[in-house]
């Protein structure tokens, strides 16, 4: 785990201690599946694809650009299972 995803998984953990909300609730809010959020606030969350960054920032209210996130030529599976998640 980098430096930038520990601050990450710091950031949503606490977000939804202090919300009280679930997993499946964030998953809702940020349109991006339970599995993602799990991933991210888990030791096995690298940096997220800029469109999960960007989710998150919206819903943690950080400025656009405030998450570190994979290279364009990185974007792949992750963003391709929460689009499908989406369409469910």
């Amino acid at each position: 785990m980098t430096e930038e995803s520990a601050r990450l998984a710091r950031a949503l953990i606490e977000f939804r201690e202090a919300e009280g909300i679930s997993e499946r609730e964030l998953a809702h809010r940020t349109w991006l599946s339970e599995a993602t959020i799990r991933i991210f606030e888990s030791d096995r969350g690298g940096l997220p694809t800029p469109t999960v960054a960007r989710s998150f920032e919206e819903v943690l209210g950080w400025a656009p650009g405030s998450i570190k996130t994979t290279p364009s030529d990185a974007m792949g599976r992750e963003s391709s299972a929460d689009s499908a998640m989406e369409l469910e």
